[in-house]
């Protein structure tokens, strides 16, 4: 009876074995064929792409739409610097007798217009300063689409992983349970102490708890991509394609010389030391004071003699020279240059980490697919095959296919790692991003 009992025991452990085989061995060949082109987005199944997470979040992003706003707004701005004041319509009624029964026809009474004359230079620089507060608006807005292109490519690798991974421990739940299962077979057949079943429910219990975490990381991963996307609705939208197993090298040779002079936020600094500039010269016009002119008609109510009337009027700068206008603009174009500096080296730390942890990334997933996930699926194969003929326990088993399953989680992650390494030194180069047409004419 307990040679039969001990029978059934192994027969059903071989089929676990075949199973958890199965499923450990056949990541080798997933793990070497390339992943197959996305799909395009459909806008019947809400199925979502990378290319068509990006087209979604640069239509729908409200940071972006915030952006097109602010180069507008800074348009009109620009419009309405180059603008004289509107001229004054003057009325005037003078001598006008109180007493002796006089009357408002025999007072001098004038009519005509006034207009302030700004000094020359002033809106041409005011002008100019407008056009370069349209371009700062257009430089922000590439900048933020560079931005959104990297975090929505990071997100969308962190979901494509997060479901990975979600897929794999539920694969190693399904084999811990069929262990455990096994484990309580022999156990109850006497083929087995106690503490083998205890030991084969470890593993289970540490499998549930993974998938459970993976399971949340899903959820916070695909809420994070529909908020970049700024389409809430499609937090449940299933999505397409694989995490990239082969790096673009190509990307190292773009060097920090090729993109650094054109990139948005040296363009944006570049920009803002401009305008300083711009509004320094402006500060040193506004001590010259702006003409009054006007010129009325009208007649003198005692002899009903016509009159033409000319007005000068010229501020005096006595008080106010406008010290501290310039002064404040000098600090700011020292401010914009020390900007531009700290900017530029800002974004040469950034290549350099980002180029450091992408070269990593490659190098372990390399030795992932090529050297460890090969050597753990054979030690598992020959383990297997050990336990059958009973060279191996159980116990090393187990261990064999725990160690086996931490690989796997740590290929995924280190997969992850390479696709977020690379959508940096991307944005970092903005490859791919086309500025919209310069709408730097007021």
């Amino acid at each position: 009876m307990k040679q039969r009992i001990d029978s059934i025991a192994l027969r059903s452990l071989a089929c676990s074995l075949a199973f958890s085989g199965g499923c450990f061995l056949g990541f080798a060949a997933q793990a070497a064929d390339s992943p197959a082109p996305p799909p395009p987005v459909s806008s019947a199944t809400n199925v979502l792409t990378l290319n068509g997470a990006v087209r979604l979040a640069l239509e729908n992003n409200p940071e972006l739409r915030a952006s097109n706003g602010r180069i507008d707004a800074a348009t009109g701005r620009a419009y309405q610097a180059k603008l004289w004041t509107n001229p004054e319509l003057t009325l005037s009624a003078e001598d006008w007798p109180v007493s002796g029964g006089g009357d408002f026809s025999d007072s001098k009474q004038t009519i005509g217009v006034a207009q302030t004359i700004p000094f020359p230079g002033k809106k041409k620089l005011d002008r100019q300063i407008g056009v370069s507060g349209i371009r700062l608006s257009e430089a922000d807005l590439i900048l933020r689409r560079v931005e959104l292109v990297r975090d929505v490519k990071s997100a969308f690798y962190q979901v494509l992983a997060a479901e990975r991974l979600v897929d794999v421990a539920a694969e190693l739940v399904k084999v811990a349970e069929s262990s455990a299962s096994t484990a309580r077979k022999r156990v109850a057949a006497g083929a087995a102490a106690d503490q083998e079943q205890l030991r084969a429910e470890i593993p289970l219990e540490q499998a549930r708890t993974e998938l459970s975490g993976f399971q949340r990381e899903l959820t916070t991963a695909r809420q994070t991509l529909a908020l970049l996307l700024g389409r809430p609705d499609l937090t449940e939208a299933p999505v397409s394609g694989a995490l990239a197993e082969t790096a673009d090298l190509g990307l190292l040779e773009q060097g920090p010389e090729k993109w650094l002079p054109n990139h948005p936020s040296v363009v944006a600094v570049k920009t803002s030391r401009d305008r300083a500039e711009l509004e320094l010269r402006r500060a040193r016009l506004e001590p010259y004071p702006d003409v009054r002119m006007g010129v009325a008609g009208g007649r003198i109510g005692e002899t009903g003699q016509s009159i033409i009337q000319m007005g000068l009027s010229i501020p005096l700068p006595i008080i106010d020279r406008s010290k501290g206008k310039k002064q404040e603009a000098q600090a700011n174009v020292r401010i914009a240059e020390a900007d531009q500096v700290a900017v530029e080296q800002r974004l040469l730390r950034e290549w350099g980490t980002a180029s450091k942890r992408f070269r990593t990334a490659v190098e372990q997933v390399t030795n992932y697919r090529e050297r460890i996930l090969p050597k753990a699926n054979e030690a598992l194969r020959l383990v297997q095959t050990g336990f059958e003929q009973g060279k191996f326990g159980f116990i090393d088993l187990l261990d064999t296919q725990r160690t086996t399953a931490e690989v796997r989680l740590a290929y995924q992650q280190k997969l992850l790692e390479l696709n977020v390494a690379q959508a940096e030194l991307e944005s970092l180069a903005a490859g791919g991003i086309q500025p919209q047409p310069s709408k730097s004419q007021p």
